[in-house]
C-alpha cells in the first residue's frame, strides 16, 4: 500500500530530524529550527510519489525527498536574510530569532548536510551519480534566479516586464519545485527523463509561484508567510508588473516612490494604499488566470508520460500533488 501524504510528512520530518542531530544542544536548535515547523512539504512529496510512481522503492524515494527539503530548508534560511523577512511558516524568521550570522551559517551547514545525505545514498547503492548532478542542477539553477530577484531589488529596477518575471522565475523556484522532482522520479528507477518533464514542468512551476504571489497578498493562514510581504521587500511580482503596466501616470509614480524605499522606511500606510489597488485592479485576479492556464499546458504536456507511470496508486498520489501546486491542498 501507498502512504499517504500525511505519513509521507510525518516520515521526512522525521528524517529530517534524524539527520540534523548535533551533540551540541544550540547547534542543533538552530539546525532544526525550519524543519521542525513543518510545512506542506510539496517538494519532498513530489519526489517521494514520483520515484514510487516510476518504480523505485520506498527506501530511495523517501531518502531523496529527504533530501529536496533539506534543500528547501536551507534554501528559505539564506532567501529570509537576502529579503529581510519577518516571517516564515507562522514564525518569525530565524535571523530574527538568532543573530544572522549564526542563521546563515545553519544555512550553510543544512546545505552541506544534504550532500552528505546524497553521497550517503549513492554509497549504498540507491540512486547513481545523475542524481548528484541533478541537484547540482537545481542548486545552479536556483542561485541564478535569485540573482535576478535580487538585482533587480538592489538597483532599484521597475521597467520590467512580465515576461522579465517569467523567466526569473522559471529558474528561481519552478526548476526545483516541479521539473527536479519528475527528472529525480525517473532517475531513482534507472529511467532517462523524457524532455517533457522539463516542458511541463516548468509550466506547473511558474503557476505554483504565481499562486504564492497571490497568496501572499490574499492572505492565508496555511501560507504562513507576512502579508504583503513581497511589498515591503519590493519584489518584483507577475501581479506588481502587471498593475504598473496598466496603471496611471500618478499612481504609477506614487507605487514606484514606495517601491525603492528600503522595507524599514516603507510607510505602512502606503503600503496599505498599494495593497488595495493591486486587490482592486484586476491583476490579482489576472494572475490568478494565469496561474491556471500555465498549470492546464504543463500538465497536458506531461499527462501521456503520468499515464505510462508502472504503479497506478502511487502516480495518482503524484497527480494529487501535482494540482496542489496551484490548489495548494495536499
Amino acid at each position: 500500500m501507498t502512504p499517504t501524504p500525511p505519513e509521507v510528512r510525518k516520515a521526512l520530518q522525521e528524517g529530517l530530524l534524524a539527520h540534523l542531530r548535533h551533540e551540541d544542544p544550540a547547534y542543533e536548535a538552530l539546525l532544526q529550527d525550519y524543519p521542525q515547523r513543518g510545512g506542506k512539504m510539496l517538494r519532498g512529496l513530489l519526489v517521494y510519489y514520483s520515484g514510487l510512481a516510476h518504480g523505485a522503492g520506498q527506501e530511495a524515494a523517501l531518502l531523496l525527498a529527504t533530501a529536496l527539503e533539506l534543500f528547501q530548508n536551507w534554501v528559505l534560511i539564506h532567501d529570509d536574510i537576502e529579503d529581510a523577512s519577518e516571517e516564515r511558516r507562522g514564525r518569525p524568521a530565524l535571523h530574527r530569532l538568532y543573530p544572522m550570522p549564526l542563521a546563515l551559517n545553519a544555512g550553510d551547514a543544512l546545505h552541506a548536510e544534504m550532500w552528505g545525505l546524497l553521497l550517503e545514498g549513492l554509497e549504498k547503492g540507491l540512486w547513481d551519480e545523475r542524481v548528484l548532478r541533478e541537484f547540482h542542477q537545481v542548486v545552479r539553477r536556483t542561485a541564478y534566479g535569485q540573482h535576478l530577484d535580487l538585482s533587480w531589488t538592489l538597483a532599484g529596477r521597475l521597467d520590467l516586464t512580465p515576461e522579465d518575471y517569467l523567466r526569473m522565475v522559471t529558474h528561481k523556484a519552478a526548476y526545483y519545485t516541479a521539473v527536479a522532482p519528475l527528472r529525480l522520479g525517473a532517475l531513482l528507477a534507472g529511467q532517462n527523463p523524457p524532455p517533457a518533464y522539463e516542458e511541463g514542468g516548468l509550466k506547473l512551476g511558474v503557476a505554483f509561484q504565481i499562486v504564492d504571489d497571490v497568496l501572499n497578498l490574499e492572505g492565508d493562514e496555511a501560507y504562513g508567510k507576512e502579508l504583503a510581504g513581497d511589498l515591503y521587500e519590493g519584489k518584483r511580482t507577475l501581479i506588481l508588473l502587471r498593475f504598473l503596466q496598466g496603471a496611471s501616470p500618478e499612481e504609477r509614480g506614487r507605487a514606484e516612490t514606495l517601491l525603492r524605499l528600503p522595507r524599514e522606511e516603507k510607510p505602512a500606510g502606503e503600503v496599505r494604499w498599494l495593497w488595495e489597488r493591486l486587490l482592486a485592479s484586476g491583476a490579482v485576479a489576472w494572475a490568478k488566470a494565469e496561474a491556471r492556464r500555465l498549470w492546464q499546458e504543463g500538465y497536458d504536456r506531461l499527462r501521456p508520460h503520468l499515464e505510462a507511470l508502472p504503479n497506478p496508486e502511487a502516480r495518482g498520489r503524484l497527480e494529487d500533488i501535482l494540482s496542489a501546486l496551484v490548489e495548494r491542498r495536499a
